[in-house]
């Protein structure tokens, strides 16, 4: 089988010749060709040659944009220092003051901002050479996750209390930019459209359901009304909120290592793929190749049928090669 063919299977619930892996690989992809990770992020070539280059030599089944949440901050108006290595810095956030500063938030064209343009042309130079045998991952901010992005964590959670109606305002703008930003992406060749909502998991299932829930079932419709698969993706414990993610349109879900598999499938049920979710710590970065084989076979038995290899969040810098081998070796033992 392909990596397309593999992966689409496994979201149908057909068999497949292996479980498919999509591990999130960016600084380690970066360093597995000798970059780093500011040359990964900002270089559209780079970003594209450390993942082709991971499909090529270990058999990725997926490629992907996906870098820093900085992509459409900077399309917004904010300005980031990067470091050779590490996520970039703000020089100042875009919504700073007492209040919410709406007027600075404005509709965008992303085939005309550097960050927003660059990643679009990734997905192209993706689809010249693997369009159809690997599928294609774009990815945009969600509507918490950006909005905490231009405000700040702290300040973001505060504002979910002191302006509720400003809140709802504000969100509608950052979904209405990242749909255009992901049909520019699908138009490009992206098969699948991941969505980051990191935010998401630190406000609780309350102000989840009143304030961020609506806006990525909007967004998430618009991204499968658009031609594309959807994926989600939010970093930590997504327990509380799982009977909420049951009711929107998502393709993938991904889940962190501090929730069972099993525990994700019993309330997602049958029809939504898991993608997950050994600790990346502990059972890929600070063990043997034989410790990650076993992590691997746990989470398969636990997500059942539909179900994709991935650690719960990112592969840390500095993972030994063997280790990461051993995610698309595990099931041939």
């Amino acid at each position: 089988m392909t990596s397309f063919q593999r992966v689409m299977a496994a979201m149908d619930g057909h068999p497949v010749d292996r479980t498919p892996v999509s591990l999130m690989t960016m600084a380690w992809a970066a360093h597995y060709i000798g970059k780093t990770y500011r040359e990964y992020t900002l270089e559209p070539e780079t970003l594209v040659a450390s993942h082709l280059a991971l499909a090529r030599d270990l058999g990725m089944d997926t490629v992907t944009v996906q870098t820093d949440p900085w992509c459409e901050a900077e399309a917004y108006g904010m300005q980031f220092q990067y470091p050779a290595e590490g996520v970039g810095i703000p020089l100042r956030h875009l919504l700073e003051g007492e209040g919410i500063a709406l007027d600075k938030l404005m509709l965008f064209d992303p085939h005309k901002h550097h960050r927003t343009s660059e990643r679009i042309r990734a997905v192209q130079l993706y689809a010249e050479q693997v369009k159809g045998e690997v599928p294609i991952i774009g990815w945009v901010e969600g509507p918490i996750a950006e909005y905490a992005d231009l405000r700040g964590l702290e300040s973001a959670c505060i504002d979910l209390i002191e302006f509720p109606d400003e809140i709802h305002h504000a969100l509608g703008f950052m979904v209405e930019n990242a749909l255009r930003f992901a049909r520019a992406q699908i138009e490009a060749g992206a098969d699948i459209i991941g969505v980051g909502d990191a935010a998401a998991s630190v406000i609780g299932p309350t102000l989840y359901e009143e304030y961020v829930w609506p806006h990525e079932r909007v967004l998430l419709a618009g991204i499968r009304a658009a031609g594309a698969k959807t994926k989600l993706h939010i970093c930590g414990n997504i327990a509380p909120l799982l009977p909420l993610l049951a009711q929107l349109d998502i393709d993938i879900l991904d889940v962190d290592w501090m929730v069972p598999l099993e525990d994700a499938r019993g309330i997602m049920g049958e029809t939504v793929t898991l993608c997950g979710n050994f600790n990346p710590v502990e059972e890929q970065f600070q063990c043997s190749p034989s410790h990650t084989r076993a992590a691997s076979l746990r989470c398969r038995e636990q997500a059942g049928v539909r179900f994709i290899l991935q650690g719960g969040c990112e592969t840390p810098p500095g993972t030994p090669l063997d280790n990461v081998k051993a995610c698309f070796d595990f099931d041939r033992v």
